[in-house]
This record gives structure tokens, C-alpha cells and sequence, in this order.
């Protein structure tokens, strides 16, 4: 029993799911800095309040909250586009470039015995449906 979890935990996937957890959460911090100290602070001087938590209260009812949330979510998942994924997609382009890999285009053909393969999966597929 013990063999077994230890080979669990010495799996490679492990491991990188563990760091990516742990950098995810460091990483929030940058990314939560951003909009609250950043976006947020340029997005009131346009609107002239800190947040939407006041826009549209209705009773108890607090619609702005729902917005408030709404726009941080939008300026969290455009941060980590713009400053994240953009950057790394060009990095990875320039890499392949210098290394000589060029991306498999939808025009490359299939080689005939993947494509017979994939039929007669396809077609014991359908056969046990039927069944």
C-alpha cells in the first residue's frame, strides 16, 4: 500500500500539477496587484468611483457588486492574455523559427493506413451503438 502511493507521488504529472498549483497561487498575487492597484484605480478616474458596488441598488438588491465582480474577472482574464500568453505565443513562434519546427498545417496529408484505421474504429463505433 505504501509502494503504490509512493509511486503516486514520485509520478511526474504529480509533481508538475503540485508546482503549477504553487505558482498559480503566487501568480494570482501579481495578477490581483494588477487590476486592484493598476486597472482598477485608471478605470475609476473614467468613472469617478473606485468600484460599480453602488451603481444600481435596488433595496438590498446590489447589482453593482455583480458588475464590480463582472469587470475584475474580464481585466484578470485580459491581463493574463496580454501579458502572459501573447508574450509566451511569440516566444515559442521565435524558438520554433530558430530551431528550424514549422506547425503541422490542416493541408499535411493523412497517411492512408491512419485514416483506414480511424474508419474501422469509426465503424466498430456505430456496430456497438446499434447493439
Amino acid at each position: 500500500m505504501l509502494n503504490g502511493f509512493k509511486s503516486f507521488i514520485m509520478k511526474g504529472n504529480v509533481i508538475d500539477l503540485a508546482v503549477a498549483v504553487i505558482m498559480g497561487a503566487a501568480f494570482g498575487g501579481v495578477v490581483d496587484a494588477l487590476v486592484k492597484s493598476v486597472l482598477m484605480p485608471a478605470i475609476s478616474v473614467l468613472i469617478g468611483q473606485h468600484d460599480f458596488n453602488n451603481f444600481l441598488v435596488v433595496g438590498p438588491v446590489k447589482f453593482g457588486v455583480l458588475l464590480t465582480a463582472i469587470v475584475n474577472f474580464l481585466l484578470i482574464a485580459a491581463s493574463i492574455y496580454f501579458v502572459i500568453i501573447v508574450p509566451m505565443n511569440k516566444m515559442i513562434e521565435h524558438r520554433n523559427r530558430k530551431l528550424g519546427i514549422k506547425e503541422k498545417s490542416a493541408e499535411t496529408p493523412v497517411d492512408p493506413q491512419i485514416a483506414l484505421l480511424t474508419e474501422i474504429r469509426d465503424a466498430l463505433k456505430a456496430r456497438d451503438r446499434e447493439l
